[in-house]
């Protein structure tokens, strides 16, 4: 499992909640311990630009270099730069099962 540390500028998550679900973002401002805004961006992964509560999102191994406050054109350069252009558009299947998984380690971590 990756910590509360890797709530960072530039991580690539997925969203587990919503009508998102599934669907990954890059994290391009941290608000509070309790909120970032994440972009997809919308033209690559679907995901708008958006204020989120951080136990709505599973932080994945990859990053991309940003600066904090990236616009989503910024962003859409720093994924191609990345490699990871056709892993964002990829959706991932969050299952019940698997997101009472991830809220029990969030519980258990904080």
């Amino acid at each position: 499992m990756i910590g509360v540390a890797a709530i960072e500028v530039g991580r690539v998550c997925v969203k587990i909640r919503g009508r998102e679900a599934g669907r990954k973002c890059v994290i391009v401002d941290i608000i509070d311990e309790n909120f970032v805004y994440v972009t997809g961006p919308k033209s690559l992964s679907g995901v708008k630009r958006r204020e989120v509560n951080v136990d709505h999102i599973e932080p994945t191994d990859k990053k991309v270099d940003i600066r904090k406050g990236a616009t989503d054109e910024e962003v859409l350069e720093a994924v191609r730069a990345s490699g990871l252009e056709s892993f964002m558009k990829e959706r991932a299947k969050v299952t019940s099962k698997e997101l009472l998984y991830v809220k029990t380690l969030k519980s258990i971590a904080r």
